[in-house]
């Protein structure tokens, strides 16, 4: 079949002749499988000339970055190496990433959480402004925390305030609140996005807010956020308090790691347990705050256990120099292992997003 110095040897036509297109179809051996391989080959080109813009998905086009250590000598291996050299993560960074998943926990509609304790000074405020930080920061969804302290409550002195509305005035213009943009005018929100509001603390007030002003105010909030941390006052005969605790889904009990001060918070759950709030105390979260400052005399372990077996959890927090001060406090400027021991607790509160609580039943 070759073809030399111009010469036609019967299959290949000269340079100059003309041969007809049917005449040359027709000189082609057919396909020992017939049509069907040419229908394959007619096929396979067809799907490439049909490839699409769905092709380019960040999966199959984008290369996979490399997991990078949060800290350690993973961290310092991986730097040195400029990412070539990846140890994967610590089991250390595992159980971060699974206390985060908690934290994240999607909720339906509104969840609300009131943090109580029947002692003073015990760091209930700042527990409840640590978990809303730790919530805001982690979670994609609006978070709030009110100040639910009928007494002067300082929480909305623990934020930079960007404005001087409060929960009195939120509740005088209820009626004229519709859309989140309206609402965000009464609070005030800090680095991590958690906004505050405030209470009310002119000397001039000689009626505290009470019961039924505090289901219109969650009432009110609940359309708007989808975690509502709460403030309590020291006593859970108050009025304001009665009403928080029938409008929440969780409790957190929040006590020092003293004698006094978990024989108070252990009857705090009993007067719950008592009058109709027994779900809540079987699903609540119990704080130890400010471990480290204890005598030694004291045994926490003791304190934590009796807590671990009335609660679904308990937790401890370290003491932490940083909110000593009773100023304005930062997730950013804990130390290390108390940003831990929040997260700790706020995926410890974030476990029971998927239950659903019975908020009060007959005493």
């Amino acid at each position: 079949m070759s073809r030399e110095n111009g010469e036609s040897h019967g299959l290949w036509p000269a340079d100059d002749e003309v041969v007809p297109l049917s005449s040359l179809s027709a000189t082609v051996a057919p396909s020992p499988n017939g049509d069907r391989a040419v229908s394959a080959l007619d096929d396979e080109r067809r799907g490439q000339v049909g490839q699409t813009a769905s092709e380019f998905t960040t999966e199959r086009m984008i290369r996979p970055s490399p997991d990078v250590p949060s800290g350690g000598w993973r961290r310092v291996v991986f730097s040195l190496s400029h990412g070539r050299v990846a140890m994967g993560p610590s089991p250390d960074e595992l159980r971060r990433r699974e206390l985060v998943a908690r934290v994240k926990t999607p909720v339906a509609g509104c969840r609300k959480i009131a943090f109580i304790s029947r002692k003073g000074g015990v760091g209930k405020t700042s527990t409840c402004l640590l978990v809303g930080h730790t919530f805001a920061t982690h979670r994609g969804d609006r978070v709030i925390a009110v100040d639910g302290n009928p007494d002067a409550g300082t929480l909305g002195h623990r934020v930079r305030r960007e404005t001087t509305a409060n929960l009195t005035s939120l509740l005088a213009d209820a009626t004229r609140i519709e859309r989140y943009a309206d609402i965000r005018g009464y609070t005030s929100q800090a680095g991590s996005r958690l906004e505050v509001v405030a209470s009310d603390d002119d000397p001039r007030i000689t009626q505290a807010i009470g019961e039924s002003e505090f289901h219109r105010v969650i009432s009110l909030l609940e359309r708007h956020y989808n975690l509502v941390c709460l403030d309590t006052g020291t006593g859970v005969l108050e009025s304001a308090t009665r009403g928080i605790l029938d409008s929440a889904d969780q409790i957190v009990v929040v006590s020092a790691p003293s004698l006094d001060g978990a024989r108070a918070a252990s009857a705090t759950l009993d007067w719950l347990d008592a009058n109709g709030y027994r779900r809540l105390v079987e699903e609540s979260v119990a704080v130890l705050n400010a471990v480290g400052r204890t005598p030694a005399a004291v045994d926490v372990d003791r304190i934590e256990e009796h807590f671990a077996r009335r609660c679904r959890s308990c937790v401890r927090i370290p003491w932490d120099p940083h909110l000593e001060a009773g100023a304005e406090a930062s997730v950013d400027e804990l130390q290390p292992t108390t940003q831990r021991a929040y997260l700790e607790l706020a995926a410890a509160i974030g476990s029971g997003f998927a239950d659903t609580t019975e908020r009060r039943s007959a005493p």
